[in-house]
């Protein structure tokens, strides 16, 4: 067994581990902490972890290619942000960290993880987020973990925290309960299914509608383009890591999927899109634009791809949201700086081919997280453009509103830097209801009825990832 402990600085005013303190509107000071990691002989994945650490205070867990790939999993945070707390400022309410004579390379140590919901586009822009809200969750949620069991890329597992004097003991306490509860479980199991996310009539037709209207405000010269959503909607009272973990299971799991359980619901984010990725001054972005369907026959899914490679709509959605990211980084960054390839890379994701693009760039010397995150929030993959009148178009053509969903969902880490996936593919859960909204960008030459069923394209593998389905009625 490998263990660092390293000396401690002496200037920490945190709440115990017994409780979570809840971080108000002011940044809270953050002390100095020194990284601890024990490798830890786990050969499981992360479905065990989170099967044996079931009922834990707000567990969560990332899994995929989340700060150089593998898993994490945390439980009991140390603080829950407010609901009056600035949601952008807490990713920067974030402790110094010392490595000196230790190899940290791949660890994350700790920090805020959870949600940015979409609803936040208000307090960037001021743009109406309207729609009725069902089972409305809050507005984001953000919890600070000083300790985490992290999976490396190699498939190693290490307990990880960012250890201050006050909380040596209580980590070390938390350290030893973790052993126990996941020392003691044999394999994961998948969890409980939500009923079938069933699409209305109603629903149906009120999404044909909006997406006519939508290219009359392109045809207009309102818009170029503008991305229209609905939502399919079931019943489930588990967990959204009980999800996750019937997800893992069955080997469906994409690059950036996160669980996360709150007190006031969860989120089950199945996602395959980068929305930021930070490490000092470099930052990237993923975008998605171009979406098909990719059969199971080989030779159906290359006739599939080259369908969408050659669509002049597609192509027209991608470098519209391409440009659009570069203009959001730009803001942020360095002149000159900010870069993306000339053609798209088609990526294979379960049951569909995605058009990506990498839009990277140098941020400005020191810009913030929370500049960085306010300059392009909310996507622009999920917005449109131009950005402000799409969102405003948005809210008055889709029939309920958004809340987590086309938000960001990720973590801010003083080692891992910052890392945010686009929140599509999520899967709501809140009141015994379970939503998921899908949807496509919108352009001139958009077809109505091809435009639904792309969206029942988007929900059919995410359904079936939960062991569940789709139903149009």
């Amino acid at each position: 067994m490998v263990s660092f402990l390293l000396g401690i600085a002496a200037n920490d005013n945190w709440a115990s581990v017994s409780g979570a303190k809840t971080a108000g509107a002011a940044v809270a000071a953050t002390p100095t902490a020194r990284l601890w990691r024990e490798r830890l002989p786990w050969t499981c994945g992360p479905e065990t972890v989170l099967e044996a650490l079931a009922g834990e205070s707000h567990l969560c867990c990332l899994s995929g290619v989340w700060a150089g790939g593998g898993a994490m999993v945390a439980c009991e945070p140390l603080r829950v942000a407010g609901p009056d707390a600035d949601p952008f400022a807490t990713l920067d309410d974030l402790p110094a960290v010392d490595t000196a004579g230790v190899d940290a390379w791949g660890a994350v140590g700790g920090g805020w993880l959870g949600w940015l919901g979409y609803r936040l586009a208000e307090r960037v822009e001021r743009v109406p987020v309207a729609g009725p809200r069902p089972a409305p969750l809050p507005d984001f949620h953000l919890a600070y973990y000083d300790h985490l069991l992290r999976r490396d890329a190699y498939g190693s597992w290490w307990f990880e925290a960012l250890i201050t004097p006050p909380r040596q003991a209580a980590l070390k306490q938390r350290l030893e309960h973790l052993r126990t509860l996941v020392g003691d479980q044999l394999a994961g199991s998948a969890g409980p299914r939500p009923t079938p996310l069933r699409l209305s009539a109603a629903v149906a037709q009120r999404h044909l509608h909006a997406v006519a209207a939508c290219r009359e405000r392109i045809a207009a010269g309102e818009i170029f383009q503008a991305n229209i959503c609905l939502r399919l909607e079931g019943e489930y009272s588990g967990t959204a890591s009980a999800l996750l973990r019937s997800a893992l299971v069955h080997g469906r799991v994409p690059q950036y999927a996160a669980a996360f359980d709150t007190p006031a619901g969860g989120i089950v984010s199945l996602s395959p899109e980068l929305f930021l990725r930070r490490l000092g001054r470099r930052v990237r972005s993923g975008p998605i634009k171009g979406t098909a369907h990719r059969p199971d026959d080989p030779s159906r899914a290359v006739l599939s791809l080259e369908q969408l490679q050659s669509s002049a709509k597609d192509a027209a959605e991608h470098v519209m949201i391409v440009d659009l990211m570069r203009n959001d980084i730009g803001r942020v960054c360095e002149y000159g700086s900010v870069y993306a390839p000339r053609r798209p890379t088609a990526e294979a994701h379960p049951g569909l081919w995605h058009l990506v693009t990498a839009v990277e760039g140098r941020l400005r010397p020191q810009t913030t997280n929370a500049a960085l995150v306010r300059a392009c929030f909310p996507p622009g993959s999920v917005t449109g453009a131009p950005k402000v009148q799409a969102l405003k178009v948005i809210a008055e053509l889709e029939p309920t509103g958004r809340e987590v969903y086309t938000g960001a969902v990720g973590y801010a880490s003083p080692l891992a830097g910052l890392e945010l996936n686009v929140a599509i593919r999520t899967l709501e859960l809140a009141g015994g209801r379970a939503w998921l909204g899908v949807g496509g960008a919108i352009v001139a030459d958009s077809n109505p009825e091809a435009e639904l069923e792309e969206a029942l394209i988007k929900a059919r593998p995410v359904a079936a990832a939960v062991g569940t389905s789709v139903i149009a009625e």
